[in-house]
């Protein structure tokens, strides 16, 4: 097989205004860590994972190389990227900031700042399904029943079996990815995630079976959770 190399690009750069606090969510403390530091620290310590590029808020860098990258030891980071004002247009800033460093084959799995309970068997599945196909979405089937709402009035009822819910990493082969958000930079179409800026140019994205716990932390709630669920994930790792 071809040596490829396995990228992480973990945009950082939301506001967090659903949670209410006084600094931005991915600084907020999570059993005593910063979200963002345990995220990184995930994908510092996968073998899988070659290098990492960080995007945050341009005005937050000197912060978080100080309190994060230096506070961590983290060795992994190539560059800590300044954001734009949509999630899309980090992500973009993300890529180009490494086009000079990577291949066009080499994997880049985009992933949630605040999304810190990602496990090794998602990240394998992802960097193995991306290598194959046009992307690899990492979802979990949704629990409840969902309604299609319009004006206040249920309008429809999708059938459960056919919804899952997006989590993230999110990955792709570097040049597929860089010329989807290319198209839709073109185009002026925004999407809702990179998975369906490739959608867009006709791509298929593979779903591969994500983790309940791999939760995006919000809210006050979220946080509350994500502590939960980190202890358990903290003992099952002992235990094995």
């Amino acid at each position: 097989m071809t040596q490829f190399k396995s990228i992480a690009l973990i945009p950082a750069a939301g506001m967090g205004k659903r949670m209410g606090a006084s600094i931005n969510k991915q600084y907020l403390q999570l059993n005593g860590m910063p979200i963002v530091s345990r995220t990184i620290s995930f994908f510092e310590q996968s073998p899988l994972i070659d290098s990492i590029y960080l995007v945050v808020p341009a005005e937050e860098i000197p912060y978080c190389r100080k309190y994060v990258i230096e506070a961590c030891g983290f060795s992994k980071i190539e560059a800590i990227v300044p954001g734009g004002k949509e999630r899309q247009n980090s992500v973009m800033n993300g890529l180009n900031a490494m086009r000079d460093h990577v291949a066009d084959d080499d994997i880049v799995l985009i992933h949630d700042g605040v999304r810190p309970l990602i496990t090794e068997q998602i990240l394998y599945e992802s960097i193995r399904t991306a290598r194959v196909h046009d992307g690899a979405l990492a979802a979990v089937p949704v629990k409840d029943t969902i309604k299609t709402v319009r004006g206040g009035i249920v309008t429809d009822t999708p059938p459960r079996e056919s919804l899952w819910q997006a989590q993230t990493p999110q990955s792709f082969r570097f040049a597929k990815i860089f010329q989807a958000h290319l198209s839709a930079e073109a185009d002026g179409f925004i999407g809702t995630d990179d998975a369906s800026l490739i959608e867009h140019t006709g791509g298929e994205v593979h779903i591969i079976r994500g983790d309940y716990r791999n939760i995006k932390i919000t809210t006050p709630e979220d946080l509350i959770l994500a502590e939960a669920f980190l202890a358990v994930m903290e003992r099952e790792r002992t235990q094995c």
